[in-house]
């Protein structure tokens, strides 16, 4: 068997690849980010290999990819493993659940903590057909792993790819939260659906907060088609009020557009949720879910606090309306109501399962309607 190395030719969706004892961890946010903004929160969720991918070409029959996990789970909770998507010429032909790797276990009830230490996993996808394939390689959306070692019985050619590059930011939603498996989340069912685009997918679980660093992040990184989806997060942990929330989205749009002037950028708002649709935050974990094989949230402001400029998802869809009416000149920035990707008609057929996030069906619904809408020929 050939061993390849692992680099971002061969490894797509990542911004840095940082060697370990074990092999090679995946980061979606630069170094220079982690280092100023070292935030417990953020760091799990860009260590997750959120949209990321092996991308290569071979002859091979026989492919294994070793890895090693690192997961959190919650006491009396079921939560999914994650998985491996292999895809042959663009059609899943593996999908291959984890095993093994290292996982804290929180107790929300007794507020403790245990970590709890396995082995590595190997992703094995045999008798395959002779001749040359494209390999995808998708990575588990919801744990981080390390990559330890590709194995292949032909060598794994990485030719560089002309399509247009899609760089999308969002919340957990966008991260893939609730979705099954890593090509079930919303922004690679969009990208697949289109068909003509490849992903790098910013979406971080509690973390899109219109932060301006993130905003130079997306100014300084390639991209064709800029898509931002704003909003949740920040009726999630309060962090707002209308006064500042509409000049911080003016700025992370001045910031993007200082590298990005005439990309198609679109900018999108939260899709349906019941709980914040006229009710502030902050959101919280309802306590009588707890220790339920369905954990829910709830919202805990009232709707009179709006008076006071606190953000609902109602009040942030007509910010973000007007801050794109009051751009008429970018002729090149789009908005998209979350309405039309996931509305409430959508939540009575396909209710959120924890009040917040998405299930499989949903994630998949959103990605097509998006990909009609951003990602289609025009």
């Amino acid at each position: 068997m050939i061993s390849t190395p692992f680099t971002t030719e061969l490894v797509q969706g990542v911004a840095e690849l940082e060697e370990t004892a074990r092999g090679v961890a995946l980061h979606r946010l630069p170094g220079w980010v982690r280092q100023q903004f070292p935030d417990p929160q953020l760091l799990a969720v860009e260590a997750q290999p959120s949209g990321v991918r092996l991308e290569f070409s071979t002859t091979a029959t026989q492919i294994e990819l070793v890895t090693h996990t690192n997961r959190v789970v919650y006491s009396g909770t079921d939560r999914p493993r994650g998985r491996v998507d292999v895809l042959v010429d663009g059609v899943l032909h593996t999908r291959d659940e984890l095993s093994g790797g290292d996982y804290t276990e929180i107790d929300l009830q007794a507020g403790s903590s245990s970590v709890h230490e396995g082995p590595d996993h190997t992703t094995v996808v045999a008798a395959l057909a002779p001749g040359m394939k494209a390999i995808e390689m998708w990575l588990p959306h919801n744990e981080s792993v390390e990559l330890i070692e590709l194995r292949t019985d032909a060598p794994a050619l990485t030719p560089p790819s002309a399509a247009p590059l899609w760089l999308h930011h969002g919340s957990s939603i966008s991260h893939g939260s609730n979705a099954l498996a890593p090509t079930e989340i919303w922004p690679v069912v969009a990208a697949r659906t289109a068909g003509t685009v490849r992903l790098t997918n910013l979406g971080f679980g509690g973390s899109a907060m219109v932060d301006p660093f993130m905003a130079r992040v997306i100014r300084d990184a390639p991209a064709d088609i800029i898509s931002v989806k704003l909003g949740i997060n920040v009726v999630n942990f309060d962090a707002m009020r209308l006064r500042s929330f509409v000049p911080a989205v003016h700025g992370f749009l001045d910031t993007i557009r200082d590298g990005h002037p005439d990309t198609p950028l679109y900018l999108i708002s939260p899709i349906f949720a019941g709980i914040h649709e006229n009710t502030p935050g902050p959101g919280a974990l309802d306590p009588a879910t707890l220790g339920t094989t369905q954990v829910r949230f709830m919202a805990t402001g009232t709707p009179a606090d709006t008076a006071q400029g606190r953000l609902t998802l109602e009040v942030i869809r007509d910010a973000l309306s007007a801050v794109v009416e009051r751009r008429v000149d970018d002729r090149n920035l789009h908005y998209l109501d979350g309405l039309a990707l996931y509305g409430s008609d959508d939540a009575a057929t396909l209710p959120l399962p924890d009040a917040l996030h998405p299930d499989t069906a949903a994630h998949n619904l959103i990605g097509r309607r998006f990909a009609a809408v951003a990602l289609a020929p025009h």
